[in-house]
């Protein structure tokens, strides 16, 4: 009987993969059968992902809003283990404040981070996709960016975040239609709050905390295993015919038509 969900013999490149989501998403890629490059600014993080998931694990240290190292990045991966067939963009910071109080820093930072270098990224990872495809692979592979609830909310206090999570509908819609024809597949997933450090204020404050969990029909949040699965589907076979989708994976935060 076929698996329901293998990514064996497939190379994946995660952003972010220094901690939180895309530390659990690395160990679940490989213990899918991936080789994971995991992408951070974070070297100790990185690190010690290398030490404890072993060779099928490739640690690239650079930014994600730095082109040149994107590029980098991608070469390298490809020539360790022959080539990238999937690239999840997690990489995030948040830099909060009130709308009048934001600086231009901190407006920057968030969206060089997050839409910026998902381009970076999205363009690296599929100039090397489309050269497979035109070499005559059937399913070179896809691409999954990590959105956020607060995209199609709002977010008091990010609105930088909240701008550049939604920019990533964009971005994902944009190379669903254009790399159609190679057979790429792009698609997004948006997380309500999950146990990470950098929802530690909404979880932890009680003032937030009660408010937020009564928005959430499944009266909880998410662990960053439990959010993994869904990304590394859409990574798969069992998601051939799914592209340009905004998928919400957040205990029904958000539910629409």
């Amino acid at each position: 009987m076929k698996k329901l969900l293998s990514l064996e013999g497939r190379t994946i490149l995660i952003t972010g993969a220094g901690q939180g989501i895309g530390l659990a998403l690395s160990k679940l890629a490989i213990e899918l059968g991936a080789n994971v490059g995991g992408v951070d600014l974070n070297a100790d993080g990185l690190s010690t992902a290398a030490h404890d998931l072993g060779s099928a694990f490739m640690p690239l240290i650079g930014s994600v809003a730095d082109d040149a190292f994107a590029q980098e990045a991608v070469g390298k991966l490809a020539e360790r283990y022959g080539a990238i067939h999937g690239l999840v963009n997690n990489a995030g910071i948040i830099r909060p404040a009130m709308i009048e109080k934001m600086t231009p820093q901190q407006w920057q930072q968030v969206v060089e981070v997050h839409a910026t270098g998902s381009f970076y990224f999205t363009q690296a990872v599929g100039r090397h996709l489309i050269a497979r495809a035109k070499a005559g692979e059937a399913a070179p592979g896809a691409i999954v960016n990590i959105s956020s609830d607060s995209a199609r909310r709002g977010s008091i206090g990010q609105i930088n975040y909240s701008a550049a999570k939604s920019a990533m509908f964009g971005m994902t819609m944009s190379a669903a239609r254009e790399w159609a024809k190679y057979n790429i597949r792009v698609n997004a997933v948006c997380f309500g709050a999950v146990e990470t450090q950098m929802t530690e204020t909404i979880r932890n404050d009680e003032r937030f905390r009660d408010q937020y969990l009564q928005q959430i029909p499944l009266n909880r949040f998410a662990s960053p295993e439990e959010v993994s699965m869904p990304v590394l589907f859409l990574l798969s076979s069992g998601a051939s015919y799914i592209t340009g989708q905004i998928v919400s994976v957040n205990g029904g935060y958000t539910i629409a038509v």
